[in-house]
């Protein structure tokens, strides 16, 4: 009897169990369904502690405050239009409309052009899955280099680069010392204006959308837009006779900058027979007068 009885509560419980809550045996099919990958956006003036990549995927998404140490900041995030069915190739004139974007966002970021410092703008995509979900938005990257020669490295910094250049900053460039041939630079290195130097930096000439020099009369129109800035930067004439007061250097973006439409070629000037102990900025012929031999 007891046994009988024992196997009847025993009954009841199951047949309770099964029929509260809502639970019908079925282990599989009460979960709700995983929501299907979703886009998002990352945020300007924040920073990354990892080395920039052209391509950003949400797993490898971890801002910083800026504060701290990072190797790269976002001055700031634009968009493609939505109905782009992929991401732009590169070469194209949609990436080379984000980078001109960048570009101008950048040069306000920091408070002047971005080139006249040891700076690196470069222009991150969504991933495939990422662009697949909807996202659309192309990042405008600020990266500190320790030169802008062929030897530069990232600087893992603290601090926002905003405002940066407003005024007088380490990061400017100025004076340097060239490293060279009889008739080449090879090298620039970085010097204070107060100590001997034969060569300064002297700021910016923007090449047209042309393809990138491979031929020596490719370099001319190079040679000849740097010639008109150092003119402007010294206070002299830009006509025949400034070939003659100054040599100069010209040092344009890598090939694979200028096909994204990095433009901007950075300008020098090179004193081949002498060296100076103050910058020549301003300082007119008598600065930098013509040469007779």
């Amino acid at each position: 009897m007891t046994t009988l009885f024992a196997a009847a509560v025993t009954a009841t419980l199951l047949v309770g169990c099964a029929g509260s809550g809502g639970l019908d045996g079925d282990l599989t099919d009460d979960w709700a369904a995983l929501p299907p990958p979703s886009a998002f956006t990352p945020a300007a003036g924040v920073c990354q502690a990892a080395d920039f990549t052209d391509v950003v995927t949400l797993a490898a998404y971890e801002p910083v405050d800026c504060a701290g140490p990072h190797r790269v900041e976002t001055v700031h995030v634009g968009a493609f239009p939505v109905e782009r069915a992929s991401a732009p190739a590169g070469g194209s004139a949609e990436l080379r409309g984000a980078f001109a974007e960048c570009d101008t966002r950048a040069t306000g970021y920091v408070g002047d052009e971005w080139r006249v410092g040891r700076l690196r703008l470069s222009v991150a995509l969504p991933s495939g899955p990422g662009w697949a979900a909807g996202s659309r938005w192309f990042r405008c990257d600020l990266t500190e280099l320790t030169t802008v020669e062929a030897a530069a490295t990232v600087v893992v910094r603290s601090g926002s680069l905003r405002d940066t250049l407003k005024g007088a900053s380490g990061l400017r460039l100025g004076c340097q010392q060239t490293g060279r041939t009889a008739s080449r630079v090879q090298t620039l290195v970085p010097v204070e204006c107060g100590k001997q130097h034969d060569a300064e930096f002297v700021g910016v000439w923007r090449a047209p959308d042309t393809a990138y020099p491979t031929r020596d009369s490719d370099w001319s129109p190079l040679y000849d837009g740097c010639r008109s800035v150092l003119g402007r930067y010294v206070g002299v004439p830009d006509d025949a006779d400034l070939s003659f007061r100054s040599g100069v250097v010209v040092r344009p973006p890598g090939a694979g900058r200028w096909r994204v439409g990095d433009r901007g070629v950075r300008c020098y000037l090179w004193l081949s027979d002498r060296t100076v102990t103050a910058s020549l900025k301003g300082a007119g012929p008598a600065g930098l007068p013509v040469r007779t031999k």
